[in-house]
């Protein structure tokens, strides 16, 4: 029973992350394209600035509950995907540096490299983070040792690759809805219909890994067999329906309320699908690693069952006031009044 609670906890940190902090990396993959001015530039980066790092606390939260409830899972999986994981460090690193330096120099060939910075540091972890879930959904080819029999070429598989294609495009239209959130004016406007637009793009790109879902992995049978879980995909159609038409409606935070609402179920989709399969393997369904056989102690998992029940709520609630806080628009002239980037 607590192996299950805490695959759970696990599936809905990883929810969170992608809800949360995909759409500052669809907004920042979007930087270059809907930025004209280096005033739509500056009120772009302010619209992600006071959010981005606590967004990623949620991955940290993920990657600290596979390591505590989970950490055979832990060892594989962060073996087996070390390269795309590395890459994703490194990537994300860049791209908190960039929010920060950016600034530092009146300068507009310092500016543009970090311009850049934030672009790639946007771009790379979103495509990486579909890459592997991809895979971890159709299994990888690891061993009975957690040996990867392959390479990160092996992960770039053509299910692989529609992964990432898809956490891009849901991660960019969840940005421009963002950013009509939070901006004014013409820059507004632009952010809702470029948004209009990607929703397209988003729609094809789910149809297409929802279907190549059928066919490489195992999830829809496994849901077939729960069907209280077929309401994950339900709820996820109706977010992505419901964004664009409440767009249009000129109701932008509940736009992108339904905007995350799809990618939240999307990923609890996935990982209802998979379970008890955190690191499936291909090469032989016996040496999949586990809910069960990668566990922590039962004592190990009460302990920290009551930490998470006490503080869980802390964070929640910070986070929350965070974002009522910084809730308001931002134009010109508020990013030249106050403390900006």
């Amino acid at each position: 029973m607590l192996e299950t609670i805490w695959f759970a906890i696990w599936g809905v940190a990883w929810a969170v992350y992608f809800l949360l902090d995909g759409f500052d990396l669809g907004l920042g993959t979007l930087f270059p394209f809907i930025a004209k001015t280096e005033s739509d530039k500056r009120i772009m980066v302010n619209a992600m600035g006071p959010f981005w790092d606590g967004n990623e606390v949620w991955l940290i939260t993920a990657g600290g509950v596979t390591f505590a409830a989970f950490p055979t899972a832990y060892a594989v999986m962060f073996s087996s995907l070390y390269t795309p994981l590395m890459l994703l460090l490194f990537a994300l690193i860049l791209r908190g540096v960039a929010f920060e330096f950016r600034g530092k120099v009146d300068s507009a060939a310092w500016r543009k490299l970090w311009d850049c910075c934030l672009v790639f540091g946007s771009f790379l972890p979103a495509f990486l983070l579909g890459v592997a879930f991809a895979n971890l959904f159709a299994g990888i080819p690891v061993d009975q040792d957690g040996v990867l029999h392959g390479n990160l070429l092996t992960l770039l598989n053509p299910y692989g690759l529609a992964g990432g294609v898809f956490f891009v495009t849901a991660f960019i239209h969840h940005g421009a809805l963002w950013l009509a959130v939070k901006s004014e004016g013409e820059l507004r406007e632009r952010a809702r219909k470029l948004a209009f637009k990607l929703w397209f793009v988003a729609l094809v790109a789910a149809v297409a890994f929802l279907a190549l879902t059928w066919i490489y992995t195992p999830l829809w049978q496994n849901l077939f067999t729960r069907p209280v879980f077929l309401a994950l995909p339900a709820l996820a159609v109706l977010g992505l329906v419901a964004s664009p038409i409440l767009s249009r409606l000129g109701k932008a935070w509940w736009a992108w309320g339904s905007s995350g609402l799809f990618i939240a179920m999307a990923t609890l989709f996935g990982v209802a699908g998979v379970f008890p399969n955190i690191v499936g393997s291909s090469l032989d369904p016996a040496a999949s690693v586990t809910a069960f056989n990668s566990a922590s102690s039962t004592l190990t998992l009460e302990i920290m069952l009551g930490v998470v029940l006490a503080f869980l709520p802390v964070v929640i609630a910070y986070q929350a006031w965070v974002y009522v806080k910084f809730g308001g628009t931002i134009n010109q002239e508020s990013v030249d009044e106050g403390p900006s980037y």
